[in-house]
């Protein structure tokens, strides 16, 4: 019978996409993971990776392999998830991923209380501009924001938080009526992320229920993948910016950027957790998307 081992070797060297890499992650030599692939490809009686002098490919026969031992090692953690009761503090590792910026900010220090209170688990969290394919990187739980567009993941929705489009003190040189005005502001320079590059605009309402649609017609200096970068420029006056309330709370409470439009208000987002449509949830993402909803629950305003 095929090894399990084999089996997560396998996925490793497909997901590291190379011999190298999957080493490296697995902490083995290169020359026992390339014994243990041929290995298996023997006991297999098919190639399942052809190889070049630059990269490693799947075959079609790798392909369909692969997709059948992320099952596999998906039924095994359940099964062992399961052997070990509910009762049973948290094992092993949990792999998170979600975006820089959220990192730094919010599960950075969530995670602290998390991990004192589940000595045994290991947590590895991955930050990525771009968003992680949870079963092909091997992760359990993403953190996302906004809206999720994969169907097929489950969700959970966590929090809601506001976006503010935001300038530094130096803008209002050009005048003081730029507050509270949306045609104006949208006359300057605009520092826009690549996600909402070609957003046409977003809709804008007041207290009395007024909308308006903001659309930036101002030159474009910055175009970054990174909110902490379009902040960053926001704080040095090269434009507008729209952000998230809690990246820049602190900066509009000290006065280093202000709200451009205090008057009005763009849709709220979400703060979601995501993960693969299994039959059973395993219990240490459980406990981290429950931990993570108490913890963003408790810091809003009131609590």
């Amino acid at each position: 019978m095929v090894s399990l081992d084999r089996f997560e070797l396998f996925c490793a060297v497909v997901q590291a996409g190379s011999f190298t890499g999957a080493a490296v992650h697995l902490r083995q030599t290169r020359a026992a993971v390339s014994f243990n692939i041929k290995q298996l490809e023997a006991e297999l009686g098919v190639t399942l990776l052809s190889r070049t002098t630059r990269r490693l490919a799947l075959t079609e026969a790798g392909e369909r392999f692969y997709g059948h031992c992320q099952q596999v090692l998906e039924h095994a953690r359940i099964a062992i998830d399961e052997a070990r009761g509910e009762h049973a503090g948290l094992q092993g590792c949990l792999r998170i991923t979600s975006t820089v910026e959220y990192g730094v900010m919010v599960l950075a220090p969530a995670l602290q209380g998390f991990c004192r209170e589940h000595p045994d688990l290991r947590v590895r969290l991955q930050t990525h501009t771009a968003q992680a394919d949870l079963l092909r990187d091997g992760f359990d739980v993403a953190i996302r924001l906004g809206q999720p567009h994969d169907s097929s993941y489950r969700g959970v929705c966590l929090d809601s938080y506001e976006v503010r489009l935001v300038l530094a003190p130096s803008l209002l040189a050009q005048g003081t009526d730029l507050l509270d005005n949306p045609e104006r502001l949208a006359q300057l320079p605009q520092i826009v992320h690549s996600r909402f590059e070609q957003q046409p605009g977003w809709l804008l309402h007041d207290a009395r229920g007024n909308e308006v649609q903001y659309q930036g017609r101002g030159e474009r200096p910055l175009v970054a993948d990174n909110a902490s970068i379009l902040r960053a420029f926001a704080l040095t006056g090269m434009g507008v910016a729209l952000l998230p309330s809690w990246l820049v709370a602190e900066d509009l409470a000290c006065g280093r950027l202000l709200d451009a439009l205090p008057s009005w208000r763009f849709a709220r987002q979400s703060v979601y957790a995501l993960y693969p449509d299994t039959r059973h949830v395993p219990r240490k993402v459980r406990a981290w998307i429950d931990y993570l909803k108490g913890y963003l629950q408790d810091r809003r305003p009131g609590h």
